[in-house]
């Protein structure tokens, strides 16, 4: 798994102050993308044990809310491995803190991945320009949506985030 940056004390994705792991590798490739230098799966640092435990002493801050996965595409299926894993040493490690996860494809594509047992906030769908919208929080086009994965997951209905 590659990434291309780390981003700390973030306010613009997600709730709080976040931590921010901008992973490389997207099958999406949305038109009007605001990051597709995070296309290509072979470009960008290696997550190493070097970037893990800066993203890990990032979330061991008091002030830090949680981590957000991004890119690219965290989702994407080169990364899914290295990310499951990832997300479940977050949450044994840092239990208190929420994990978001933006991916361009909709909740219902991925209501089988273990993955969702560890999000706290799924921003889901592709970006489409034609939907664009500066007013709202957290994602980028009208047609994605801000879930709450374990509200969701007990319900069994979309539950969005509030």
């Amino acid at each position: 798994m590659r990434y291309h940056d780390i981003t700390k004390d973030d306010m613009k994705n997600g709730d709080g102050l976040r931590v921010v792991l901008w992973l490389s590798g997207c099958d999406h490739k949305c038109p009007g993308c605001q990051n597709p230098i995070t296309w290509d799966p072979n470009d960008g640092l290696i997550f190493d044990d070097s970037a893990k435990k800066e993203v890990f002493d990032l979330l061991s801050r008091d002030y830090i809310s949680g981590i957000t996965l991004t890119g690219g595409d965290p989702l994407f299926t080169g990364n899914r491995d290295e990310v499951l894993l990832l997300l479940k040493e977050i949450k044994d490690k840092f239990p208190q803190k929420t994990v978001w996860l933006y991916t361009g494809y909709d909740f219902e594509d991925i209501i089988n991945l273990e993955h969702l047992k560890y999000i706290d906030v799924l921003c889901d769908g592709k970006f489409i320009e034609a939907l664009k919208e500066l007013n709202i929080h957290w994602v980028g086009s009208s047609n994605q949506r801000i879930i709450d994965v374990p509200e969701t997951l007990k319900s069994g209905e979309i539950v969005l985030y509030s």
